[in-house]
């Protein structure tokens, strides 16, 4: 259990530092709880940043990133008139980013089969000159997980979002999120441990 501490507090330093340099602030203050924007415009000034680098994390593509963000936008705008309570438009949101990096990710395994994998180093080197060696290693055995293990740390560490709000997000139950969590730190120490 030691290890998987060690993995666990590497992992959360690495993405809290991530989310610090994205939010601008260090170190990472604990959020007072807001009430929801009123209107799809507020929404999207004040939160889109945030999910396009969410997006980022999880399909490793600038690009696609913000492409992901904004079908979600789009799709919350097709149902806005639909929507019962303004303050569940950020979890729509999360959803929408999570699912719509899922199809990009089968796209791309499906792609994969018919031409060989090429290789973007998703992040800027600005953002990775402001980490660590450490925090650099965990950013790239990020990469090497599972989709799911993925989506799971990054919403956990770097969304900052309860085991509830992963599970929302995920589409999974708050058991599996806990189970993910737990194989993920394993597989993040054993390829953190291999030398390059």
């Amino acid at each position: 259990m030691p290890g998987e501490l060690s993995a666990e507090r590497s992992v959360e330093q690495t993405l809290g530092h991530l989310r610090a340099i994205d939010t601008g602030s260090f170190p990472v203050p604990t959020a007072p709880v807001q009430q929801a924007p009123l209107t799809l415009e507020d929404l999207y000034r004040t939160h889109r940043m945030r999910l396009v680098r969410l997006a980022l994390l999880l399909v490793d593509e600038p690009a696609t990133a913000e492409d992901v963000v904004q079908e979600a936008f789009t799709g919350l705008h097709r149902n806005w008139g639909n929507l019962r309570d303004a303050a569940a438009a950020l979890g729509y949101l999360r959803t929408a980013v999570v699912n719509g990096s899922r199809s990009v990710l089968r796209r791309r395994k499906t792609a994969r089969e018919y031409t060989p994998p090429h290789q973007v180093n998703a992040r800027s080197a600005e953002s990775l000159a402001m980490l660590t060696a450490e925090h650099q290693g965990v950013v790239r055995a990020l990469s090497q997980l599972p989709p799911r293990q993925r989506e799971v740390l990054v919403l956990r560490y770097y969304g900052d979002l309860s085991e509830a709000e992963i599970a929302e997000a995920a589409g999974i139950s708050k058991g599996t999120v806990k189970s993910t969590a737990s194989r993920a730190l394993d597989a993040l120490q054993k390829i953190m441990r291999t030398p390059n």
